[in-house]
């Protein structure tokens, strides 16, 4: 009875330790680099968050990419080859200000265009409104 009672326990140990374990970050051990990878990390969009950066999202994804990104740091690689090696891969989006050029003027002009819409229906709203009570 002892025995399978001990067996028990230690499979529910077994079973619980995934759920407690801490993943280890990605560090560098030159306080330079470090700073160099969290401001580049910080330059890059989660594709799975999308408003976060990768430096702050804790997607598996943005795990992998910053991986990679200091992979390809203690490989020699600049940042703008790291950058247009994901833009290659990812397309602009990963950017976090991607570059204003054809391909991207929506993503720029989305946020001017709504408002512009929504300050239409308003003056629209406000004249209907007037007129009515004239």
């Amino acid at each position: 009875m002892k025995n399978s009672v001990f067996k028990v326990g230690a499979f529910l140990l077994l079973m619980l330790a995934p759920a407690v374990a801490v993943p280890v970050a990605d560090t560098f051990s030159n306080p330079a680099m470090e700073t160099r990878a969290r401001a580049l990390q910080r330059q890059l969009r989660c594709l799975v968050c999308q408003g976060e950066s990768i430096d702050e999202s804790r997607s598996p994804l943005a795990g992998d990419l910053r991986h990679l990104v200091r992979e390809q740091m203690a490989a020699g690689q600049s940042d703008q080859q790291i950058e247009d090696y994901l833009v290659a891969r990812y397309g602009d989006f990963i950017l976090m200000k991607p570059p204003l050029q054809p391909d991207t003027w929506l993503l720029w002009l989305a946020p001017f265009l709504v408002l512009g819409a929504g300050g239409a229906i308003v003056w629209l709203v406000v004249k209907k409104a007037a007129s009515k009570g004239a």
